[in-house]
């Protein structure tokens, strides 16, 4: 069979036009991933979403993220940038566009408007109340592709907001700074510092990202600690997070630094790791930065609710003093907490470890946690 020449250049050229097309719109979401991640801690209880609206030829000609509560979404910060080049275009996002009037007015309609004839989505929306964005886009004759890079943007800046979506409680980072063999303090009691300037600098962006600190009493009678986030040159940054103490016996003096008027601060008494969880969400926290000591975070571990750990390992031997973690309540080798490593970074002298826990199956299978699942 004869194939027609100016037949197999026009394929080759339509192949080749897709695979550009697919790289443009892949760079796209990584940069909407960027954005998302550049707001997370300001967005709560709304998503910290990203992203960028690509011309009709592809040039990206607009970008945004979501704003704090009662703002404009990233999509319409998008368009608002690109204007009248997003018409005919692609706007490429990490969560499907919502389809409601709560705050802000349906994204999808924003879209509609600005004539784009393609939206991109990593993760389809998991709530019934925002739901319905891609069918209403689809039924106005505009190219919807959902699931596009969405264990990314799962594991992004989504990761706390849809682990609320899914549990209904905030997503829990466990932070600790420690020594080779485990140790958070000498045997004499001191732990400052245990870890240098740079892994202490890396703690305040964290803090940046969280609704809220958590610390218990013991902690907070020990080392009296401020949990503001500040810069490098110790100013203090516009937006704080919530400050709390889990005090249930009611041990903190009222001249505790983390009752000052630098930031918001709660006291709890709840009972329970879960109870605490319920209230702080109940105030729309959805990133919670554990940063108690080796009691609490073993409370927070025994009962499966640590999403997340940073772990900051100073090359430092103390040979005696406060473990990392307490009593986790496990006698056998076969039944230790295991975690995966997400990333390993230099910090100065030190080392940044970000680990997930690997949770288990039905079967008892373990099985990696990547992240909340939100489904369509």
């Amino acid at each position: 069979m004869s194939v027609d020449p100016a037949e197999s250049a026009a394929v080759t050229r339509a192949r080749g036009s897709g695979a550009v097309t697919r790289a443009r719109e892949s760079s796209a979401m990584a940069r909407a991933r960027e954005l998302g991640l550049a707001v997370l801690g300001t967005t709560s209880p709304n998503p910290p979403v990203g992203a960028v609206v690509l011309a009709a030829d592809g040039t990206p000609v607009g970008e945004g993220a979501t704003a704090p509560p009662g703002g404009p979404h990233a999509e319409v910060r998008a368009l608002a940038q690109a204007g009248e080049r997003a018409r005919g275009g692609t706007v490429v996002v990490t969560l499907e566009p919502c389809a409601h009037t709560g705050r802000t007015g349906p994204c999808a309609d924003a879209l509609l408007a600005a004539g784009v004839a393609r939206v991109v989505v990593a993760v389809p929306e998991p709530t019934e109340l925002a739901g319905g964005g891609a069918a209403r886009l689809r039924a106005a004759g505009v190219d919807v592709e959902l699931g596009v890079e969405r264990a990314e943007a799962e594991d992004g800046a989504l990761a706390a907001w849809l682990t609320g979506v899914r549990e209904h409680r905030p997503h829990v980072v466990w932070k600790v700074a420690a020594t080779l063999d485990g140790r958070v303090a000498a045997a004499d009691g001191s732990s400052r510092w245990v870890t240098g300037p740079e892994a202490r600098a890396a703690v305040h962006r964290l803090r940046a990202t969280c609704d809220a600190v958590l610390v218990g009493s013991g902690t907070a009678l020990a080392d009296d600690p401020q949990l503001t986030v500040r810069d490098a040159d110790g100013r203090a940054a516009e937006r704080q997070p919530l400050r709390v103490v889990l005090d249930r016996r009611g041990r903190l003096p009222g001249t505790a630094r983390a009752l000052d008027g630098a930031a918001p601060g709660l006291v709890s008494a709840a009972a329970t790791p879960r109870q605490l969880l319920v209230e702080l969400f109940d105030r729309d926290v959805r990133r919670l930065l554990l940063e108690g000591g080796p009691t609490l975070a073993a409370a927070f571990l025994r009962d499966d609710l640590v999403d997340e750990a940073v772990v900051h390992l100073a090359p430092k031997l103390l040979g005696a003093g406060a473990s990392l973690v307490g009593d986790l309540g496990i006698g056998s080798i076969g039944d230790a907490l295991t975690f995966s490593v997400a990333d390993v970074t230099r910090l100065g002298g030190d080392v940044g470890i970000r680990l997930r826990p690997n949770r288990h199956t039905g079967d008892g299978r373990p099985t990696q946690d990547h992240g909340a699942t939100g489904g369509s």
